[in-house]
């Protein structure tokens, strides 16, 4: 579903990312790991159309997409939940989700896909008419999810889901995850929490400054000493 062909990204003059390829075949749960300040951010930026690649190739579902803006993405299925969520925070739970569905017409489908992330959400249900910024960051997590899903995403891109939350939660989080990727959706993980994102996903790649340091399933990652010492605390 995404080839990522030896993209070049900088920051004016900082070449933060150095030549990446990856793929998300279709109906997978893909992980990007590594540790802070390894471009694994601006590799999902630069996927979902918010930052430019000066060189390489990105296809999605065999389109190139490198020069199309992000908005136009998401009317393709390709939606992205930033890292620190990012709820509009003076808004309702509702209108939160509404506003993922905003490219959208077809009220009726729309209302089924609500009815179904409240299923999967039952918090954001019992809290559709709480301000955004008043949840818990738990609670922003899964309403910043559920408004990607709004939008019908064949291909979602997840940033930290797990960031700042309380263990259990992260649980939860991760098997949301792995429900939404069974119902149909293929995902690419950036997480830095290396042991939940092994746990759940089908292949990962670690990523080194800016390069792809190692790629495998995610079972031979699990098992492989270097990313053990690295990454897996052992």
């Amino acid at each position: 579903m995404l080839i990522v062909d030896d993209i070049n990204v900088y920051y004016g003059a900082i070449h933060a990312i150095k030549g990446i390829s990856l793929e998300v075949p279709d109906g997978e749960i893909v992980a990007l790991i590594g540790s802070n300040g390894a471009g694994k951010t601006t590799t999902l930026r630069t996927i979902s159309g918010l930052m430019k690649a000066k060189t390489g190739k990105i296809l999605y579902d065999g389109q190139d997409i490198h020069n199309i803006p992000a908005h136009k993405l998401i009317g393709m299925g390709l939606c992205q939940v930033p890292e620190g969520r990012h709820v509009f925070a003076n808004m309702t739970v509702m209108e939160n989700l509404e506003l993922g569905a905003y490219l959208r017409n077809d009220k009726d489908e729309i209302a089924k896909d609500m009815e179904k992330v409240f299923e999967r959400f039952p918090r954001l249900l019992e809290r559709k008419n709480q301000i955004a910024g008043t949840l818990s960051g738990g609670e922003q997590q899964m309403l910043a999810m559920g408004r990607a899903l709004m939008g019908r995403p064949k291909l979602l891109l997840l940033d930290e889901p797990s960031m700042g939350l309380a263990p259990l939660l992260v649980k939860e989080i991760f098997n949301i995850i792995k429900d939404i990727n069974a119902s149909g959706t293929t995902i690419l993980l950036v997480e830095q929490n290396a042991n939940m994102a092994l746990s759940i996903a089908d292949k990962a790649y670690v990523l080194e400054t800016g390069r792809i340091a190692l790629s495998g399933t995610a079972k031979e990652l699990a098992s492989s000493e270097a990313v053990r010492k690295a990454y897996l605390g052992g």
